[in-house]
């Protein structure tokens, strides 16, 4: 069968196919060299690496900007030119005007495992040690992870802040509430909960962090629930309390009253619960909390994606920006900024934990 290229005219950068067609190559590195010529159609490849601006203002203007801009004014044979983008979804400035431009129905999105072309070995590796993680979403599900102005908790925070298992195995033993030396490496459990307004509103935020040994606070779990009533929500932090052996459930009362309280209680009556009101907006609240992430005094013990894109839209201003894909509201952030306070900002107290039977 005769090759659909015809030849390759590698010296003028140009392959011309069987059926008279002539594609021409450019690099982004060299955006001068798309003035003059014009198309039917344009294929751009890795957007994301093409070179970046390097401030703001059209004097700062990247290499990459310059060619995607010169490109769009050779796009005029023809009675519908049109241009495809190929690229891991990196957040750049580029890339976020692409796709803002294009909408949801001009974009589509695909998975490693997807592609049949792969290992299915190197596609499990691969999944295996970045799952979940910024780096493991971008490259692995095709997810665009942005930053909000003003994020307390930036992206690039998150991923600072992550440890795997080997942390702990080099983390030797803790202590228990009477000083002795202990097996389990948690010198204390706190859960934090942010129960939801309505059975079938926003999700009730179930985040469950320790004390290590090191002296530092962690996050361990979240065991977070949506679309479920007031007793049901109020088990699953039970549980979540006998699992994990927690001395302390901090929860928000902001939205119940008592009624948390009774919730709580009629699931497990000898919960170590503890209520918290809560006056400052959300940013407000978890800045000391970002404060602890920024000096390396607490880190996330795994990936935790829903958690993450909630955090990544807390903003200093005090609000919330769901740019950052985060929930409609952040259930878990405010359950993980109420365990970790207690934690972490709270009195340094030995607390017995509770194993309830």
């Amino acid at each position: 069968m005769r090759s659909m290229v015809e030849g390759q005219r590698a010296s003028r950068r140009r392959v011309e196919f069987s059926n008279g067609a002539v594609a021409f190559a450019y690099s982004a590195e060299r955006p001068e060299k798309l003035r003059g010529p014009q198309h039917h159609f344009a294929w751009c490849d890795e957007l994301g690496k093409w070179p970046p601006s390097t401030g703001s203002g059209q004097a700062t203007v990247g290499r990459g900007e310059k060619a995607w801009d010169n490109l769009q004014m050779t796009m005029r044979l023809g009675t519908r030119p049109r241009i495809v983008v190929t690229t891991t979804p990196r957040p750049t400035a580029l890339v976020r005007r692409v796709v803002a431009a294009a909408g949801e129905e001009g974009v589509t999105r695909g998975r490693m495992e997807e592609n049949w072309t792969l290992p299915e070995a190197e596609v499990a590796a691969v999944t295996a040690l970045y799952a979940g993680t910024r780096l493991g979403r971008q490259e692995i599900c095709g997810e665009l992870l942005e930053n909000v102005a003003g994020a307390l908790f930036p992206r690039a925070l998150i991923e600072k802040a992550r440890v795997g298992d080997s942390h702990f195995s080099l983390g030797g033993t803790g202590r228990d509430a009477a000083g002795r030396e202990s097996d389990c490496p948690w010198r204390r459990i706190v859960i934090g909960v942010d129960p939801p307004a309505t059975a079938d509103g926003d999700a009730c935020g179930i985040i469950v962090c320790g004390l290590g040994a090191d002296g530092l606070g962690y996050v361990l779990a979240d065991c977070s629930v949506s679309g479920l009533s007031p007793e049901g929500w109020a088990r699953k932090v039970a549980a979540a309390a006998q699992a994990w052996g927690a001395d302390r459930v901090v929860a928000e009362k902001n939205q119940g009253g008592d009624m948390v309280a009774s919730v709580l209680r009629a699931a497990e009556e000898r919960l170590p619960l503890k209520l918290v009101h809560v006056a400052e907006a959300k940013g407000a609240r978890a800045e000391p909390v970002a404060t602890l992430f920024e000096s390396g005094r607490a880190k996330l013990a795994g990936a935790f994606p829903e958690l993450e894109d909630e955090l990544a839209g807390l903003t200093a201003a005090g609000g919330y920006d769901r740019t950052g894909r985060g929930s409609r509201s952040p259930d878990r952030a405010d359950a993980m900024v109420h365990a970790m306070a207690e934690l972490m900002l709270g009195p340094r107290v030995a607390v017995p934990r509770v194993r309830l039977l």
